[in-house]
This record gives structure tokens, sequence and C-alpha cells, in this order.
């Protein structure tokens, strides 16, 4: 899904968005409650009118954001009591209150209000998370009005494998129609992330969507789809395309480098996204250097279409039968970025979203 947090994703249009070949977007509660208001959005006809989108909408409830706020923010048992990082005004969302904006914005999916441990978290701390994310989950249940609209649970539990089996299985008790898997890809280690994952998924329901939450990379993709992941987000290809990153089969590589600046052919001659369909890697290396707005475009129409053909490959291969040998070929030639520098970059987009979120 790619991200559009405040009802836009960054530098597209609605037709780029559908011709790249997306059919669900993420917009973002909390973003959308603090600007322009969900009373403003439901008078305009709802999210999908306001922003010109006609097929799917998942809004996140904001839980993530609003834990990101640190010394921002005070949590209790009825709810959140935070500082708008706009304009330091405080605000009190609970799950009743976070399910009625997501109501007004008129999502086809809706998640519930969670407590999301961020990393590095305590085992006591994580517990507690943990149960109050089962207790909230339970208050938005109750509070959930609209039919139309898809209310899934989070599964919370950190890095702990005990606490990530107790919250599949609660949350897997209460029924919802499909399952976010919070918590993670936090700036822990990614061999934490998928032991985190596969205590979780032999616990929730294989005939409800399941959705690891900001999760987007190329090779997590695949290996997440490997452990039985239906859905992801991520906010990487967009951040990363206006920053001069491409993703391609081998890797991601940087628009910049000189090696671009006469290059004739595609950044990516096996793509047929309409950058690399129309023009060639040294215009875009031009546009890059003289910080034209057309190369953050560019950037992003390709690096989501290369994640959307990325997904429908393995959809391919996993009705065909073939997804295990599609799986060991895709990872034997594309090279992840550094883990100790995925890391470092993790941690400061986390402290930065905590200080902006923006």
């Amino acid at each position: 899904m790619p991200v559009g947090t405040q009802a836009t994703v960054k530098t597209l249009a609605p037709p780029d968005l559908e011709d790249l070949g997306a059919q669900i977007v993420l917009a973002n509660a909390y973003h959308l409650y603090l600007r322009p208001g969900p009373d403003l959005i439901a008078s305009l006809g709802g999210l999908h009118r306001f922003m010109a989108w006609p097929h799917s909408i998942l809004t996140d409830s904001g839980g993530f954001q609003v834990m990101s706020l640190g010394h921002l923010r005070k949590v209790t048992e009825e709810g959140v009591c935070f500082r708008s990082h706009i304009d330091g005004s405080e605000h009190f969302l609970t799950p009743e209150r976070v399910v009625e904006i997501e109501e007004q914005l008129g999502a086809d999916i809706i998640m519930a209000f969670d407590e999301c441990a961020m990393q590095p978290a305590d085992y006591r701390y994580t517990r507690e998370a943990m149960e109050r994310t089962h207790r909230w989950a339970e208050r938005c249940l109750r509070a959930h009005q609209r039919g139309d609209q898809a209310l899934f649970g989070i599964v919370q539990g950190g890095v702990y494998p005990d606490l990530r089996r107790e919250s599949s299985r609660f949350l897997a008790s209460l029924d919802f129609p499909g399952y976010g898997i919070g918590g993670l890809s936090v700036g822990e280690p990614k061999d934490q992330m998928w032991a985190a994952l596969e205590e979780v998924m032999p616990f929730l329901p294989p005939y409800r969507p399941r959705y690891l939450m900001g999760v987007g990379s190329p090779e997590d993709l695949v290996e997440g789809i490997a452990r039985g992941v239906d859905m992801f987000d991520c906010v990487l290809p967009t951040r990363v395309a206006r920053n001069g990153a491409f993703f391609t089969a081998n890797g991601r590589c940087n628009i910049r480098n000189a090696r671009f600046r006469t290059q004739r052919e595609p950044l990516d001659p096996h793509c047929d996204c309409y950058t690399c369909r129309t023009f060639s890697a040294a215009y875009l290396h031009h546009l890059f250097r003289s910080e034209e707005l057309l190369a953050y475009r560019l950037a992003t129409i390709h690096n989501l279409r290369f994640l959307v053909r990325l997904v429908e490959r393995c959809r391919e291969a996993i009705l065909k039968g073939y997804f295990a040998q599609f799986r060991e070929e895709f990872l034997s030639s594309y090279r992840p970025t550094d883990q100790e520098v995925r890391l470092k970059q993790k941690r400061k987009w986390v402290e930065s979203h905590g200080r902006a979120l923006g």
C-alpha cells in the first residue's frame, strides 16, 4: 500500500497511482485529525472524495505516531493525552474517539487504537502496553458502528516470543476481519523481526488478511510473503525516492552517481513504469543534480511501481506453484542495504518522526 499520510502520496496524483497498479492507499488518522480535521473531511464527502481516490483506503489509527511523541504524551488506561507536533495544542484520544474519527474519515479498512512499545523496550513495559492494546481493541470493537468499514486489530508484544503468541491468540479470539502486526521494523535487527513474526503467524486465521505494518523494502516484502503476510505499507519507497535512491533488481542505487551522467538507457531496462518507459538515466541524473521538482515525481513512480510489480510477481509465483524458487532467485541477486546502516537510518527516522511526525 503506498502511503498517503496526509491524504496524498507525496508528489503523485491519483492517476499516477492507478497507472502504476496501486489498488489501495494508506492515510493516517492522527495527521488528518490534526489537519484539516475529520469534521471537515466528512462534510466534504469523506476521504475518498476529498482526495479523489475511488479505490480502497486504509487509515492507520495513529497509535504509532502518538506513542512516538515521547515526552509530549501521557498514556493512561482511558487513552492518551498529547500535544500536537504542529502547534503544541493539547489533545486527548481514547479508543472510542479514534474509531469515531476513522468512521468520519470513511476509509474501507480502519485500524484499532493500540499502544506501540517503541524499541528498545523492556519486558515489563512491553507486556503492559500489549495488555492495554488488548483492552483498547475490545473498546474499539464496541464503539465501531459502520458496517461498510472493516476494523482490524493490531498484534503487539515487541520482540518477546511469549508475548507475541499471547497477543496473537487474544486478538484472534475477538474475530476481527483482519489483523495488523505492529511494533516491528522500529529499530530492531531483522532476525528479531522475523523471529517475532514467526511466533505470530500460526495463531492468526489464514482466511483473514494479515498486515505487517511499516515494512516496505523489497527483500522484506518477499520474506514477509514467504511467512504468510498479505499486506504491507511503508514510507520507505517514497522517502528514498526523494533522496535519489531507486530500487532495481540488484539493489538500491543512487541516481546522483557520476556513472549515470551519460547513460542513454533507462535506469532499469526491465521496469515497465512510466519513468523507465520514457526517460534515460542521464535525464534523471540531470534532474536530481539540478534539483528539479519533476525528479521527485519520476523517482517515486518508479519505486512504487517496482514494489507493486514485485508483489504481482510473488502472487503469480504462488498461484503457479514456484514461489520458493522465485524467492531464492530474487534474494540471491538483490543486495539489501547493510544492516548497520539500515538500523542507523531507521533509528534516526524514528527519532525525527517523534519530533516532527512529518
